[in-house]
């Protein structure tokens, strides 16, 4: 028995020496495997976002600077239109206090005529005298009043005009902007032989509505919650949780070391089309999954503060819309063919 017990123990070390030396491994169960990463985003040579350093650096400046005109335009044209209230306000106070006013001037001028002297002499009596000095008072303090009501009515109105003026001069530089990071964009992209027209018919469509992202707080503060040991801003994570509500759930991955670009600042993430991860070029209800997140993160772009969203060999930008964008590895990772790149400001 024991010399049964010794051959069956070598055969078993036989085995696991025969498996180790082809290169043989068991395959995990569907339960515990992870998620495939064939060419996993950042691993292609390019720095995971599919262009060069320079191209992503310009990339991320144009639409910054396009994404932040365009929220301080809105700003602009909110305060506009509220300011067009306020002087329409103040327009219709200032007809009825100019009346008041010259009521109560012709009212000072009947009672008081060439003033308290006048009553004085006028008056027969005592109590005359007082009664008509009263009344010259109460004019007189009425009038100072609506002089004083009309004055700051015709302040209010010069402050609105005023701000009114700065207001639309403001939008005039912010659109300027906006022209000019789309012309940045666009002429990064052309140098690097890109940035050509691109659409399709998955384009637009209908998506769900997220909710507007914080107004503040752009540093790396958040844990990543996918599983990256980084670190997210409050406005990445909310995006992230937002596609999260609208279905968006498969393997996702968002913070990473690279030399450029938003992952090592905690403003983008990487969302792999197919169930299994990051793998080959997705097809099929894998690629109307990518285009429907896609255009879920384009449809939501101002609330929840876009910088660009990359997807199938073309890079969307606020700017521009779709253009052709290529990696420099030409596989699914740098063209991403497997995943969909957000960035957000």
């Amino acid at each position: 028995m024991p010399v049964q017990q010794n051959t069956a123990r070598r055969l078993a070390a036989l085995m696991a020496l025969l498996v180790t030396a082809c290169g043989l491994a068991v395959a995990p169960t569907p339960a515990t495997a992870a998620p495939r990463l064939l060419a996993a985003p950042g691993d292609s040579g390019d720095d995971g976002e599919g262009g060069t350093k320079s191209l992503v650096e310009q990339l991320e400046k144009a639409s910054k600077g396009f994404v932040e005109a365009k929220a301080k335009l809105k700003t602009s044209k909110e305060q506009q239109a509220k300011l067009t209230q306020e002087l329409k306000v103040l327009d219709e106070s200032l007809g009825p206090q100019q009346q008041t006013l010259d009521m109560l001037a012709a009212q000072a001028y009947t009672a008081g005529r060439a003033g308290p002297m006048a009553a004085l002499i006028g008056s027969t009596s005592a109590d005359g005298f007082l009664d008509r000095a009263e009344t010259l008072a109460v004019v007189a303090a009425d009038q100072n009043q609506a002089i004083e009501d009309l004055k700051a009515t015709r302040e209010s109105q010069q402050k609105a005009k005023d701000a009114l003026d700065i207001a639309i001069k403001d939008q005039q530089n912010q659109v300027t902007v906006m022209a000019k990071q789309k012309s940045n964009a666009e002429a990064a992209l052309k140098a690097a032989n890109q940035g050509s027209d691109a659409s399709s018919d998955s384009d637009g469509g209908n998506s769900a509505d997220a909710d507007p992202a914080p107004s503040s707080g752009s540093g790396c503060t958040e844990k990543d919650p996918t599983g990256t040991g980084g670190c997210l801003t409050p406005r990445t994570l909310h995006a992230l949780k937002q596609a999260q509500s609208a279905g968006f759930t498969r393997f996702t991955k968002c913070w990473r070391t690279q030399n450029s670009g938003e992952h090592p600042k905690g403003r983008a993430c990487d969302f792999a089309a197919q169930k299994g991860g990051f793998e080959g070029d997705a097809t099929g209800g894998d690629k109307t999954y990518g285009d429907n997140l896609a255009n879920y993160f384009i449809n939501n772009a101002d609330d929840l503060h876009v910088l660009y969203v990359i997807w199938y060999r073309r890079i969307w930008l606020p700017s521009s819309g779709w253009k052709s964008y290529s990696g420099a590895g030409g596989d699914p990772s740098s063209d991403h063919t497997n995943h969909v790149h957000l960035s957000v400001n």
